[in-house]
């Protein structure tokens, strides 16, 4: 055993050659926002999926018009994301109102580029509005968590 190894830490020479690096403030504030943008991406996915099965039971099923049943499945959508964003990605539980409030307006944005997407895809080219749906929300999702990461939750 060697002399270093009997010496009580923060003795010696340096650290213990077995010891970890320390954590740079910079790695862990990186990990963090990948750790959130994940968990940003599974509470979407759950709202992609209300929204999309509410999509199709209201355009489908029911028969409303594609605008309409676009702005219902979209807003059950988002309110879904806002309660599980609250809960376990950004952790905010405080002024829930105003947060909401934000939080459904950045969706508004949402609603908004699916609106015109339907618009030109769907009425103007005659593309299935199931599929322009779908394509539309990777797109949103992403412009979304960046609004929402600094505006509603930051």
């Amino acid at each position: 055993m060697a002399a270093e190894d009997l010496m009580p830490a923060g003795t010696g020479t340096g650290p213990h050659p077995d010891a970890p690096a320390p954590a740079r403030p910079e790695a862990h504030g990186r990990a963090r926002d990948v750790r959130q943008l994940i968990t940003y991406a599974l509470v979407g996915g759950s709202g992609v999926l209300l929204d999309l099965g509410a999509f199709l039971l209201l355009y489908d099923a029911a028969g409303w018009h594609e605008q309409l049943a676009n702005v219902l499945s979209t807003s059950i959508g988002i309110t879904n994301n806002f309660v599980l964003n609250a809960l376990f990605t950004f952790r905010r539980r405080d002024r829930l109102l105003v947060r909401y409030l934000r939080f459904y307006a950045v969706g508004l944005t949402g609603i908004a580029l699916t609106f015109a997407l339907l618009a030109v895809f769907s009425r103007g080219l005659g593309v299935d509005p199931n599929l322009v749906k779908a394509g539309s929300l990777p797109v949103v999702l992403l412009f979304q968590f960046a609004l929402n990461r600094k505006w509603s939750f930051g």
